[in-house]
């Protein structure tokens, strides 16, 4: 799957993950449709959706063995590592460690792993 496709999916897990597990109604930018959004959050998605491909791939498909919070931990890593490419100083909420993250945000960065494993079956 090429990088924009791969960063499209991010984006849609994230979307559906957010509606699924965010608690009340999430701000708007949170499920802002992908044509809408930003180009620095395109680049970070697809390079995420890299990583995360790269990392399925070099464990031979062995990643379906690690936990939901493993691979939520491994997503948010990389997201965290975007932003600090992307922003000189960026907001806490942006660069949180996985523990500080809200449930709602972890269980979403897991469902975009598994996304990625799937599409790649």
């Amino acid at each position: 799957m090429p990088q924009t496709e791969g960063a499209r999916l991010f984006r849609e897990t994230w979307i559906a993950g957010v509606h699924q597990h965010f608690p009340g109604e999430p701000k708007a930018g949170y499920v802002i449709p992908w044509e809408d959004t930003p180009q620095w959050e395109r680049e970070a998605a697809g390079s995420v959706y890299d990583q995360v491909r790269q990392f399925v791939e070099i464990s031979g498909g062995h990643t379906s063995r690690l936990s939901r919070e493993q691979k939520s931990r491994f997503v948010a890593t990389c997201w965290t590592a975007q932003m600090f490419k992307h922003f000189e100083e960026p907001k806490p909420g942006y660069v949180a460690d996985w523990p500080d993250l809200p449930s709602w945000q972890q269980e979403t960065d897991a469902d975009i792993f598994e996304a990625i494993e799937k599409a790649l079956s």
